[in-house]
C-alpha cells in the first residue's frame, strides 16, 4: 500500500465533573499522533472514594463545541454516541480508562476530553399525589 499521512496531533484534556475534592482525573499523554488508517489509544486514570460514578469522553474539534462520544459506569453499563470506530475500555483495577480510536481519519484531529462524575441520586419526600383523570369521556 501507498504511504499514509500523518493525522494531526490529538490534544487532550480533563474536567471534573463532581463537587468533591476527592475526586480527579488525569490524563498521561498531553498530546497523541497517528497515522490515518491506524489507531491510537487516549488514556485517563482517575481518583475517587466512591464505589458508583461515570467516566465520560468528549471530544472538540478546532474551535467547535464539545462532542458527547461515551460514558461508561462503574458498574459496568456503557453508552457509545461515537461508532463503531471508537472503543472504551474500563480497569477498575488500575483506576484508569481508555479511549481507542481506529481507523483514524484527518476528522479524528481534536481535543478529547475525559471526564468523572459520582451518581445523581434524587430522593423524594412524602408520596407522590396522584390526579384524577380528567379527560373528557369520548
Amino acid at each position: 500500500g501507498g504511504a499514509a499521512a500523518p493525522l494531526s496531533t490529538l490534544n487532550s484534556s480533563t474536567c471534573v465533573l463532581s463537587s468533591s475534592m476527592e475526586d480527579a482525573v488525569t490524563q498521561t499523554q498531553p498530546s497523541v499522533s497517528g497515522v490515518e488508517s491506524e489507531s491510537v489509544s487516549l488514556n485517563c486514570t482517575y481518583e475517587t472514594d466512591t464505589s458508583s460514578y461515570y467516566l465520560h469522553w468528549y471530544k472538540q474539534p478546532h474551535r467547535e463545541s464539545l462532542i458527547f462520544l461515551s460514558w461508561q459506569h462503574s458498574g459496568g453499563t456503557k453508552r457509545n454516541e461515537a461508532g463503531d470506530r471508537f472503543s472504551v475500555n474500563l480497569e477498575k483495577s488500575k483506576s484508569s480508562i481508555s479511549l481507542r480510536i481506529t481507523a483514524l481519519e484527518l476528522g479524528d484531529a481534536a481535543i478529547y476530553f475525559c471526564a468523572f462524575s459520582r451518581d445523581t441520586v434524587l430522593k423524594f419526600i412524602g408520596s407522590p399525589e396522584q390526579k384524577p383523570d380528567t379527560s373528557p369521556l369520548l
